[in-house]
């Protein structure tokens, strides 16, 4: 190998993670959640759940499970029900934050 495939390889990468990673919080960005409350339970098998609630009516739900990373849901247009997928069915889109600094 030469110097140049040993320098492009590892530049790659770091453009290929780079392009991956989110630059802002853990919500999107037409979701506010500023004078949120939260309420936090936990389920029976271990999964902690996080409403947060402005103005009484329901905005986000972060899922931690008992084993792997955390997933939000989202209700972007207010109407206190978490949004649904574009074909409208009952399928609500899950996200998960990858990558953060």
């Amino acid at each position: 190998m030469n110097r140049t495939t040993c320098l492009a390889l590892p530049l790659s990468c770091l453009l290929a993670l780079a392009g991956c990673a989110t630059t802002g919080g853990s919500h999107p960005a037409d979701v506010d959640l500023a004078n949120a409350q939260v309420a936090v339970r936990t389920e029976k098998n271990g999964d902690t759940i996080e409403e947060y609630r402005v103005a009484g009516n329901l905005r986000m739900v972060k899922v931690t499970p008992a084993r792997g990373a955390p997933y939000y849901l989202y209700d972007s247009d207010g109407d206190g029900r978490l949004d649904k997928s574009k074909d409208n069915s009952d399928i609500s889109p899950v996200y998960w934050k990858l990558y953060g600094w």
